[in-house]
């Protein structure tokens, strides 16, 4: 493969531990979101951005829509994690809501992380705590995947990352 970088933003572990798989299997360079800048961004041939989906958000996003106008001619790709299994549907709607105007053309993939309570934030588990009340209310059998997820996933401890969830985005980075 020619020059690449991965660029991630891990809040819990997850997305990192696939920055690292991503790095072992391309051998492009690494770096948090947060220590590099579009002028290094754009010395590569190959941008990859790999961030968590939080409150239907994708970590790192934002410095990725800053840099695009640097990357114009670059081959570009955005890895989201999240604690759902992966749906299809669900991540067209992520990808039609977040990457837009210059990040269109960017294709999304996705691969699942993990689920810890104890190691998340009061915020972030405060805000799943309301969520899950909330749908503990409606019928089980109208949930969406997510939320079906996110039920089953109280209380317990889980890792459902997956190193071949790369493949596809391997294979897309493959000149």
């Amino acid at each position: 493969m020619s020059k690449g970088i991965i660029l991630y933003k891990s809040k819990y572990g997850s997305t990192k531990k696939y920055a690292d798989w991503l790095t072992d299997a391309t051998g492009f360079d690494c770096f948090e979101t947060n220590a590099v800048n579009a002028a290094k961004a754009k010395q590569y041939e190959k941008v990859v951005l790999l961030g968590g989906i939080y409150a239907s958000g994708i970590s790192g996003l934002k410095f990725l829509k800053q840099v695009a106008p640097d990357l114009v001619n670059k081959k570009v790709a955005v890895f989201c994690v999240g604690a759902s299994p992966y749906d299809k549907k669900q991540l067209a709607q992520i990808k039609e809501r977040l990457l837009k105007d210059a990040l269109e053309a960017v294709p999304l993939f996705y691969g699942r992380g993990a689920w810890n309570e104890e190691a998340m934030t009061f915020i972030d588990r405060t805000l799943c705590n309301v969520l899950q009340r909330s749908l503990a209310k409606k019928d089980p059998s109208t949930y969406e995947p997510w939320m079906a997820a996110l039920m089953e996933a109280k209380g317990q401890k889980s890792d459902w990352t997956d190193p071949s969830c790369l493949d596809p985005l391997i294979e897309y980075l493959q000149d």
